[in-house]
């Protein structure tokens, strides 16, 4: 799609709004919902704070279930345009054997942990960078965990608005 400024996508009715930026929060448009009634915004700072503010006000299974929208990292299947390009961007599309079945045993531990998909931001970090984040945060208490990935899903938001609309 191509990029839109921020007055364009104020301008645009409910649905078009939500189609816009259903993906935004990883197959969760009801973040985009509930802050399409904060319109208009001034800026894509203050339009990523209504969609940050969205969840952070959502109840602990919306959070849980939005966390568990997004893929495994490195796995070979079937994600939003968004996930893969962001994967593909840290070299997750080209993983050898080796790191393929060490990122499957990691997220297997750690979903098995914490009951949600390992979450980073990993526009352009390597393969290794990422393991490694992958083994130290399965290290995490649940709670402690459940705050990073949430923090890492605003981070990965901010990202895809960045791509989405210009200034």
């Amino acid at each position: 799609m191509s990029e839109l400024t921020i007055e364009e996508l104020n301008q645009t009715d409910d649905g078009t709004f939500v189609e816009i930026l259903g993906d935004v929060y990883e197959s969760s448009p009801w973040v985009a919902e509930q802050a399409q009634s904060e319109r208009p915004f001034a800026s894509v700072e203050d339009l990523h704070g209504a969609m940050e503010s969205a969840v952070r006000n959502a109840s602990r299974d919306e959070k849980t279930a939005l966390l568990r929208e997004h893929p495994d990292l490195g796995e070979q299947t079937e994600m939003t345009e968004a996930s893969e390009e962001e994967q593909a961007s840290a070299g997750l599309d080209q993983l050898s054997p080796n790191q393929y079945e060490a990122f499957q045993r990691l997220n297997e531990e750690y979903r098995e942990k914490f009951g949600f998909p390992f979450i980073m931001a990993v526009r352009d970090e390597s393969p290794n960078a990422i393991r490694e984040a992958m083994e130290e945060r399965v290290g995490h208490s649940k709670p402690e965990e459940f705050h990073t990935a949430l923090n890492e899903v605003h981070e990965i938001a901010r990202l895809r608005l960045d791509d989405m609309l210009r200034a």
